[in-house]
């Protein structure tokens, strides 16, 4: 049966917990072992994004957390499966879909930024321009 993005960016966020943009700020400062994922391509993050945050675009993201691929197409910050992880795009569908594509790769501790970079700026919180990952 086939899905159109919206019923997969609902099943993604039922499935995986939102943080809002202030929760992540403080949960960043707290996990300093915490990995923040921008899944957009590399032209728009490099645009804007947000501090500490790395960029592995959604396509690349499937390959990159995979163990079962060949180990040059691995991100070796993506071995260990109890990291906490927070992807984030520009809204937040994208972000929701990736977070729930780890989750179902054994990521055990996923969560996406709920309404992406646009929530982050609109909560007054710093952005970097340009950047590189």
């Amino acid at each position: 049966m086939s899905r159109t993005v919206g019923q997969m960016v609902a099943e993604a966020t039922a499935a995986v917990p939102a943080i809002s943009a202030k929760d992540l700020e403080q949960w960043m400062k707290e996990n300093p072992n915490a990995l923040l994922i921008d899944v957009r391509d590399s032209a728009q993050a490099n645009a804007e994004s947000i501090p500490g945050a790395i960029n592995i675009d959604y396509g690349d993201l499937l390959f990159a957390a995979d163990n079962e691929v060949p180990e040059e197409w691995r991100d070796p910050r993506l071995q260990d499966r109890s990291r906490l992880i927070v992807t984030h795009c520009v809204l937040g569908p994208l972000g929701a879909i990736a977070a729930k594509t780890l989750q179902d790769m054994g990521f055990t501790n996923v969560r996406y930024l709920e309404g992406g970079v646009e929530a982050w700026k609109t909560a007054g919180l710093p952005i970097e321009q340009p950047r590189n990952s």
